[in-house]
Parts: structure tokens; sequence; C-alpha cells
């Protein structure tokens, strides 16, 4: 596994390639095996993977053999790749990945565009009758839409990668909603003045808000209580994704669950039972709790701000590290009322790490340390004596502080996606 996941991960230097040509090419050399189960695809700026997560949840309950594919990994890179909830073997990865090497290099794929392969590759060796994909960058041009869906799913639209997608939101939804297909099911929690650009793509679309009404109950840190109206139907069911945010997510799972024909009870049992590790998380740490969340653009922020706000916390020490070609300072605007302590750090596995000198100057009414690793990081707040505390920014940053306070291994790998 090491030689391939190693040839595999400094493809990453490469960057990203939008278009789809490569990746139907190396599908097709390998047999499509796209072919062999349905496709879901789940788009969107923030709230995919937890989406997808549940989503996949509910239809596994349903009885169906279910892959779930998700990106970026926190800790290790056979969390993409999961069937029924459970992480694919690392000897199974790594056979799939060696079958695919030689086509990949061939065409000169990207690791993006090797992954989403890999994925499809192994869920048809798996015997999937569903695959749930979590899309990558956009959704017109992104890999994962080489695979034909029989049901789209597109979260939210918020500015993020506004160097590929565009600088406005339209153009944003309109890079989006390419993942839509015209005449087949789709549901989306976008906001509704961007509505008409999803609708223009001619899919069967719901919308969270107007087809789908929603009612929630918060129960603080035990997540919400969801009541849907969906066309001639309702539904109840509860999550432990906390906040509004994770309600609305758990909402598009179950529109998206009952148009694939699941049962109401398959819906609310996925629902219970789905676990999202690195969002809103809450894990023992030093001097007390420690509250990872992976917010890494301005709206992310905004969401975390607005649900611990919610769930009575005042002010608390913030570990907080970044990519630097993120809007960092619309994040950092989203959490200074939060902070009673900052400690700046850097992802240790990530060149893509913001400078903590350009971070500092984001923070200049709130006392400020800099680290030069999460675990110099998790030191000085043990040095801090508090309760609670929040360590968040990017989803590198949360794959190495998670480990350090479970007490396991990290792959040691530099991290671009």
């Amino acid at each position: 596994m090491d030689d391939h996941l190693g040839w595999l991960f400094a493809r990453q230097r490469f960057g990203v390639r939008p278009g789809l040509e490569r990746v139907r090419a190396l599908l097709a050399r390998l047999g499509d095996p796209q072919q062999s189960f349905r496709v879901v695809l789940v788009g969107g700026t923030n709230g995919k993977g937890s989406t997808a997560a549940t989503l996949a949840a509910m239809l596994s309950a349903d009885g169906r053999r279910v892959g779930l594919f998700t990106s970026p990994h926190l800790t290790r890179f056979t969390e993409r790749f999961r069937v029924d909830g459970q992480e694919l073997p690392e000897a199974t990865v790594a056979a799939a990945l060696a079958r695919l090497r030689p086509v990949a290099e061939e065409l000169e794929a990207t690791f993006f565009e090797i992954v989403t392969v890999l994925g499809a590759l192994l869920f048809a060796q798996a015997g999937t009758e569903v695959a749930v994909m979590e899309v990558g960058l956009g959704g017109r041009l992104d890999a994962t839409n080489a695979l034909e869906p029989v049901l789209s799913v597109i979260t939210t639209v918020d500015l993020d990668h506004t160097e590929v997608l565009g600088h406005t939101l339209e153009a944003i939804a309109a890079e989006k909603a390419g993942i839509l297909r015209a005449g087949l099911p789709a549901v989306t929690g976008v906001d509704m003045t961007l509505l008409p650009i999803l609708q223009g793509r001619g899919a069967d679309l719901w919308a969270l808000g107007w087809h789908v009404g929603l009612q929630i109950q918060s129960f603080g840190w035990d997540g919400s209580e969801l009541s849907l109206s969906l066309p001639r139907q309702t539904l109840s069911l509860h999550t432990p994704l906390m906040g509004e945010h994770g309600a609305r997510n758990a909402a598009l799972a179950a529109a998206a669950a009952f148009r694939l024909g699941a049962s109401r009870e398959a819906i609310r049992k996925g629902a219970a039972a789905v676990s999202w590790p690195g969002r809103l998380e809450v894990l023992p740490g030093p001097g007390g709790r420690i509250i990872l969340d992976g917010a890494h653009n301005p709206a992310g922020a905004r969401a975390l701000a607005d649900t611990l706000r919610g769930l009575g916390v005042g002010r608390l020490p913030v570990v907080f590290g970044a990519a630097g070609d993120k809007d960092i300072g619309g994040v950092a605007q989203a959490l200074r009322p939060l902070a009673s302590h900052v400690i700046l750090t850097r992802s240790a596995l990530s060149p893509r790490a913001a400078d903590l000198a350009a971070l500092a100057e984001l923070f200049p009414d709130v006392p400020v340390s800099r680290t030069s690793g999460p675990a110099q990081a998790l030191a000085a707040l043990a040095g801090l004596g508090e309760p609670l505390a929040l360590v968040c920014g990017s989803l590198y940053l949360i794959g190495e502080v998670r480990p350090l306070l479970l007490g396991e291994a990290t792959e040691g790998r530099e991290r671009w996606q």
C-alpha cells in the first residue's frame, strides 16, 4: 500500500485540472465499473459530507448495500471509501489502486480523478447497489460528475474556491448545478434567490423551504428533532447533528432518501445513527472538553459561531489554523466574538497552511499565542486550564489534532487535497 499510496499522494502537487475527459477514459479502460451500481451525487459549498453520510446511513438502514465516497479524509486515506458504514480494508484499497495505477499514469490523471475512479472500482467490487458520492470542487467539471446520477443533492451555495468557480454566488451556483440532470430527481437547500439557476437545468427539483417544509426543535448538544412536510407526506426524525445547519443537512438527506424509495423507519433509523467526525465533535482534551470543527470558509465559521451561541457557549480559547488560499479574514471575523484567547498553529502536513504572522493580524483585540504545530497548540491549551475549548479552521488541522486527542497514529503524508 505504501508504495502506491506514496505515488498517489505525490500527484497532489499537479493540482486540479477541471474536466471530465480523463475520468471517463479511465473508467472506460477499467470496464466502466460505475455502471454496476446507482449513483447519488452530493454537492454544495458546505454540509456535503454530513449530508452524504446521513443519506448513506438511511439507505443502509433500508436494507441496501451502500457505498459512501467522501473527501478529504481526516486521518486515514481509507476513510474515503465506506461500504455500509465500514471503511474498506487497506489491502483491498491497495489492490484496486495497483490495478488502476498504470492506466492512470498513461492518461496523466490527477489525484482526485484517480481517487474518484478508485471509489467506483471499489464499490463495484464490493457489490454495492448504490453509491453516495460527495462532489469535490464545484460540480460541472468535478471528476465525480463523470458518474451519471439517479439523484443529485446541492446543499448550499456560498463563496469558496472563487478563483476556480467564480466570484459571485450566481456563478458558483451555475457550476454546482452541473451535477443536476434534466428530468431526474434532485433536492437542494440553497437560498431561494439562487433557485432559478438550479431550476434552469430541468431537474425534478425539491427545495428546502418550498417543496419541503422543515420545523426544528433543538436539543442542544444532543442534536435536533425534525418535522418534515414532504409532498403528500410528513416525517419526524432525530439527528445527532448539532445546529440549524446540521438539522438542514439531515433534512436534505431525508428528502433524498424518501425520493429514492427508502421507508420512513429506515430514514428515522439512519438519521439517528449517523456519525460525522471532526464537525462539531466533542472529545476529551487537556483540562476538559475540546470541540473540533473543520469550518474553513466564512459561511462555515458563521454557522459554527451561531451554533455555539445557541448552545450557550460563552467566550472560550480557540486553536486556529487555516489554509492560506482561503478567505481567512472572513473566517476570523466570525470567530473573534467567540475567542477569549487564540492559539495559532499550522498543520504539520499541509504545505497550504497559512503563515502565523498573517493570521495574528486578524485577531487584533484578542490575546494571541503562536505555536509551531498541533501538539504544541494542545500543550499551550492545557496551560490555560479552561474546561472547554474550540479547535477549528482547516480540516487538515482537525485531522492532525483528532488523533493526538485519541492516541491514534496519522499517515504522516503531505496533504494538499
